[in-house]
């Protein structure tokens, strides 16, 4: 574990002194009012090596300023049918806070499919998550909860996880890349549910080649994992797939709305895609259909390693149940 010293952190806003106005502007989009605790984010992300973090900083708001990611939350994804393809396709949502205050973030990794668009509208609404999320979602609840919130908890849904999944792998890798390079340190604990043998016998052999700080975080839960979660959430705050009624990524209504933190239709994503059509009046930006364009970064070795021995255990269960399996097919629709 990282301990962030005094002396680490003088050296690294003496730097940040020196950068030009474009990235100290930016910046405050990224540390929402709390300077010092995202660079101690990003001292974190690269084990407390002071020259590392800066530029690791450094290539974050260079990546910002080039791709306009400070007014991505102008750019909805319209028509309005279409994004709901999109969400359809890409399971993930908002489903409440943990009794410490911590957003809770629910990811359908076993039934999103990631086959109803290209690549970039993917990542567009992928990041446009994580600036809602910074920019709105943890200033509330710091707000709320009287003290600095600035992580939150993800419960990652594996049901439906199928041999199928190495066609996303390189998808995930993307976003997976994103987020590590431009958002680190964000997610205080991972939660493994409804976890089938196929994603068992990968983190077997994925686990070893995780960095001690990441492996720390993930906790793989049993069944559905509701009585482990409800140690640290109230019942309303779990996802829909962790309730008693049912597991799984399934639909469920109650008194007219949806509990599915998934859908389009749950309160979350209502809250934010409103949100960010309201940006675009404000800031009088065009709505226009098609992808707001973002540069993806080049895969590091360890994220390399990672999709290769994945590719290769699922070749490796393909083999074992007969199943032929071609790599043909990952290239991901829109590059």
């Amino acid at each position: 574990m990282t301990i962030v010293t005094e002396a680490m952190m003088k050296q690294y806003q003496s730097l940040m002194e020196q950068m030009d106005e474009p990235l100290k502007i930016t910046f405050k989009n990224v540390h929402q009012g709390y300077p010092t605790a995202a660079l101690e984010r990003f001292l974190k992300a690269r084990e407390g090596d002071v020259s590392k973090a800066h530029t690791m900083l450094v290539d974050c708001l260079n990546w910002r300023i080039q791709n306009k990611i400070d007014d991505i939350l102008a750019k909805p994804i319209v028509p309005t049918e279409f994004y709901r393809t999109v969400r359809d396709s890409h399971l993930v949502g908002m489903s409440g806070y943990s009794k410490e205050g911590l957003p809770v973030i629910a990811i359908g990794v076993g039934l999103s499919t990631y086959d109803k668009a290209s690549v970039h509208y993917y990542v567009q609404s992928h990041i446009q998550m994580n600036e809602y999320r910074d920019r709105v979602i943890l200033p509330s609840a710091t707000k709320k909860f009287g003290r600095h919130i600035s992580t939150c908890v993800k419960v990652l849904d594996m049901t439906g996880l199928k041999l199928s999944a190495l066609n996303q792998i390189k998808l995930l890798s993307v976003i997976s890349n994103i987020d590590d390079l431009n958002y680190p340190e964000k997610t205080d604990t991972y939660y493994i549910v409804n976890a089938p043998y196929v994603f068992s016998a990968c983190w077997k052999v994925v686990r070893p080649l995780l960095q001690e700080r990441t492996r720390k975080k993930v906790q793989v839960l049993s069944g559905c994992g509701v009585d482990e979660l409800l140690k640290i959430m109230d019942y309303a705050s779990l996802p829909h797939f962790c309730k008693r009624e049912g597991s799984g990524s399934s639909r469920h209504s109650r008194g007219g709305t949806t509990d599915n933190c998934f859908s389009l239709d749950h309160a979350f994503h209502q809250q934010l895609y409103n949100y960010i059509k309201q940006q675009a009046v404000v800031m009088e930006a065009p709505i226009k259909q098609g992808s707001f364009h973002v540069d993806f970064p080049e895969p590091d070795l360890e994220d390399e390693k990672i999709t290769e021995t994945l590719e290769s255990a699922f070749r490796g269960f393909g083999d074992r149940n007969g199943v032929s399996k071609s790599l043909h097919n990952l290239k991901i629709n829109g590059d």
